[in-house]
Order: C-alpha cells, then sequence, then structure tokens
C-alpha cells in the first residue's frame, strides 16, 4: 500500500500532521490515558501512533489491508468495520478523528450521524477533508474519493448533523498555487490520453525524500500557527473542529 510506504515522512503528510497535533495539543493534555479516542479509516496507522499520546486510541477502517499494516506496526487495538455502521456503543468517546476519510464514503450524512452517536455530550469530533470540486483530478480518481468540499458546505452538513462546530479553516494554503497550478496541468495531460493509467499519484513527485521535500514539510508545517489562529480563508483542503452539544 502506497500509504504505508510514504506516510511516515512524505511532505504532504508531516505538515498535515503537525497542524493537527497542534490544535489537538490546544485541547488535550499530552500523556493522559483518561480519553477514548477513535480514529476513523485510520489507514496503516502511522497517526494512531501519535494519538495515543493523548489517551486510549483504537482505529478502524474498512480495508483489510489497511488493518494488517496497522498491526505490522504493532498496532494491536485495530479492527475492520463494514464501512457503515461503527462497532461501538453509543457515547463512548471523548475524541473522534476522521483525517481525509469522510471524502471515501458515498452517504457521508449517515457516517456524521454514526459520528455523533459515539460521541459523550461536549466530546470532540475533528476532520480533514480535500477543498474545492474545481481541483478534482487523477489523485481524487487514484484515491476513489466521492467528492471534494467547499467550506461553507461542509459547515452546513456539520450543523445539520447537529454538531456545535468549534473551528473550520481552509489550510494548505502556501502552497495552493502550486498546487492548484499542478492538478489543472495533470487534468489536461489526462484528457489527452485514453485513461488515467498514464498518471502517477502525486505521492510519487517527492517519495517522501530529498531536500525539496523537506522544504515543503517544513513550509507546510508553519501554516499550524496561522490555522490554531485566525484560520486560512482559501487552501488545498479543510480542517473542521466540532463537537456534541449536551
Amino acid at each position: 500500500m502506497e500509504y504505508y510506504q510514504v506516510e511516515d515522512k512524505h511532505w504532504w503528510f508531516v505538515g498535515r500532521r503537525q497542524i493537527i497535533l497542534t490544535l489537538l495539543d490546544q485541547r488535550f493534555r499530552l500523556g493522559s490515558q483518561d480519553h477514548n479516542i477513535l480514529d476513523v479509516g485510520c489507514g496503516t496507522g502511522t497517526m494512531l501512533t501519535y494519538l495515543a499520546r493523548y489517551g486510549k486510541v483504537v482505529g478502524i477502517d474498512a480495508d483489510a489491508a489497511a488493518i494488517s499494516f496497522c498491526r505490522h506496526r504493532g498496532l494491536q487495538n485495530v479492527r475492520q468495520y463494514d464501512g457503515l455502521t461503527f462497532p461501538f456503543e453509543d457515547r463512548c468517546f471523548d475524541l473522534v478523528t476522521m483525517f481525509d476519510v469522510l471524502e471515501h464514503i458515498e452517504d457521508d450524512t449517515f457516517a456524521l450521524r454514526e459520528i455523533l452517536r459515539v460521541l459523550k455530550p461536549s466530546a470532540t469530533f475533528m476532520l480533514t477533508v480535500p477543498a474545492y470540486p474545481i481541483l478534482w483530478g487523477v489523485q481524487d480518481e487514484i484515491s476513489q474519493h466521492k467528492r471534494r468540499y467547499v467550506a461553507s458546505q461542509l459547515r452546513a452538513k456539520l450543523r445539520n448533523g447537529c454538531f456545535s462546530i468549534d473551528k473550520l479553516s481552509y489550510f494548505n494554503s502556501f502552497l495552493f498555487p502550486g498546487i492548484a497550478a499542478v492538478r489543472l496541468l495533470r487534468r489536461v495531460l489526462k484528457a489527452r490520453r485514453t485513461s488515467a493509467a498514464h498518471l502517477k499519484s502525486d505521492f510519487t513527485l517527492t517519495k517522501g525524500r530529498g531536500v525539496f521535500n523537506s522544504l515543503l514539510s517544513s513550509l507546510f508545517g508553519l501554516e499550524r500557527y496561522v490555522v490554531a489562529g485566525p484560520g486560512f480563508p482559501f487552501g488545498i483542503s479543510i480542517i473542521a473542529i466540532a463537537s456534541r452539544p449536551r
């Protein structure tokens, strides 16, 4: 699985992780084991190792191969689920995370309803999603996305799902012009070919190593100071923090 090979070092994962952890540091005490945490769509498990600093974490994923990679990392508190109903009782988690997963789910409204169900009153829900349908491209097809979002759409879905929104911001904004240009160019190249098979995943462009990858990681990571404050009005992705009202 591609993510297992690049998730620890690729600039996109590293920068996104720095932003996520900065926001979580503001809300949860490091080293605490008092919080029950669920990571929905845990993938190959890198984020589980970081979320463990805030409490007892369990990961679920619909992909059996992803669960196998988690166990290869030594992570045992993971389980496969059917991609619909979460295998947990009501109101049992203090934090639920969903990082670039909602866009994979056909019925995202049902998924948000499930998250609300397993959250304790006043508990936190953090998610990230890709932004702007106009940026739809080969990477979305390779990743089997169903959609990309705009901030107003995601805000409406959260509110309609009975969440209270604490923060909602675009991110991956410093690199927005370059990434948008690459995506649009790749769309043109795809249109001139019979299939997307000729074009590779965006993650192969730096392969998670080298000076260029390090520079991009540092630049992307700097956004954590803005996202933790006023946020960005545009970007390649969206991050939201919501809670279940009492």
